[in-house]
């Protein structure tokens, strides 16, 4: 699918704001050179209770709160993040995709040579946790800016769309009769459809009024993900609209005409030592109390009743708690983004070469074992999609790149 924008008088565009998305144009401070990935084990090294008290330096309060008051309120959020802003586009540079989505595959461990110029730990091997990311290749299947923000003007649709794209759009798919986008399709088959649709993408034609290429000022594909690749047991694909940069607006039109029921891998997005944004939501631990929620100090052990809550929550006037002071609630669920994370590999996953099944994908230059980062026992649907390996840990299922 395949939508236009285009631009009013007050121009409150997404892309004039801080991206939250992969920065294009953002160059890897570091080479990332890996010698060893570890595949029996699970998850890393994370430090102890011990050790990370001994990081916190002296402090002269006793710290009531830790957590930012500009993420309030700390409640439930959505099951899967939304990119809110994209990239600035730049014309100069080629058509390209500004995001991806993947999902959580688990944790192991790799051993790399730091590259870092005035650091102790320069030249020197260390040892990091990773985070793998299942990234099965995305189907595309397809805004004017009036003066209040950005508007759909045109949306078409692919003439075919599979059965995990059309589940997106039911409640039950089961009880449905399953004839989502029939009608559409025709259109596509029709010469008075067909009229229309290529009305729709070129403004060649004499008074044309519905043309993306000569209203539009944005561009953005509608894909979806194809959950048979993945070893899970939803059948019912995650939609996303993703935004195109580079190059003009007929490019764009045209580059997406071209993708139309067609798979984009991730390593077309994305390449090695690139960073990135990562959008996702983190894991929820339900209702939790004032000391596990904001980390606060515990009172002394002769005080009355319970020790794990805040001694003060206020003036006597004001009468009410201000929404500032820590109290008991949901724990985690929430939208979380990380910046400028680096990705250390893009693997192929299972693949075939010539003919023959290759199955090395964490073999690297120093460790040439025939060995592979999926799991021992293989998925329920035997897919074995592309990898791509991050750093530090990630507490979502989904994500966006």
């Amino acid at each position: 699918m395949v939508k236009g924008c285009v631009v009013g008088v007050k121009k409150r565009v997404l892309t004039q704001r801080k991206s939250l998305l992969v920065q294009t144009n953002r160059r890897a401070m570091e080479k990332i050179d890996l010698k060893f990935i570890d595949t029996t084990s699970k998850f890393g090294r994370f430090q102890s209770v011990k050790e990370k008290k001994a990081l916190v330096s002296h402090r002269k309060c006793s710290g009531p709160r830790h957590g930012s008051l500009g993420f309030l309120p700390r409640k439930r959020s959505r099951h899967r993040g939304k990119a809110k802003s994209f990239p600035k586009d730049d014309p100069t540079k080629p058509v390209h995709l500004t995001a991806f989505l993947g999902y959580k595959a688990g944790m192991t461990h790799v051993v790399r040579e730091v590259d870092r110029p005035g650091s102790k730990v320069n030249k020197k091997e260390v040892v990091e946790a990773v985070t793998i990311l299942e990234t099965p290749p995305l189907i595309v299947v397809g805004y004017v800016s009036t003066p209040l923000g950005l508007r759909s003007f045109k949306t078409i649709f692919a003439e075919h769309l599979s059965e995990e794209c059309k589940r997106r759009f039911y409640r039950n798919w089961y009880k449905s009769k399953k004839k989502a986008f029939t009608k559409y399709c025709k259109k596509w088959q029709d010469d008075g459809g067909k009229k229309q649709l290529e009305k729709d993408f070129e403004s060649n034609s004499v008074g044309n009024t519905g043309s993306m290429k000569k209203y539009c000022q944005v561009i953005r594909i509608v894909a979806h993900t194809q959950m048979r690749l993945l070893p899970i047991a939803q059948k019912k694909s995650h939609l996303m609209e993703l935004q195109l940069n580079g190059g003009s607006i007929s490019d764009k039109v045209d580059w997406a005409r071209e993708k139309l029921e067609q798979a984009v891998p991730v390593n077309n997005v994305f390449t090695q030592d690139e960073m990135i944004d990562v959008i996702g939501i983190t894991k929820g631990h339900g209702y939790k109390g004032v000391t596990s929620r904001w980390h606060t100090k515990k009172l002394p052990h002769k005080t009355y009743r319970t020790l794990r809550k805040v001694a003060c929550i206020g003036a006597w006037h004001p009468s009410r708690v201000a929404f500032s002071v820590a109290r008991a609630g949901q724990k985690g669920y929430r939208y979380a983004s990380l910046t400028t994370a680096q990705i250390y590999k893009i693997g192929l996953g299972f693949h075939t070469k010539d003919g023959k099944l290759v199955e090395n994908n964490a073999s690297t230059e120093y460790d040439l074992s025939n060995k592979s980062i999926n799991p021992l026992v293989s998925d329920s649907h035997g897919n074995c999609p592309v990898e791509v390996l991050l750093p530090g840990s990630r507490r979502c299922d989904s994500l966006y790149l």
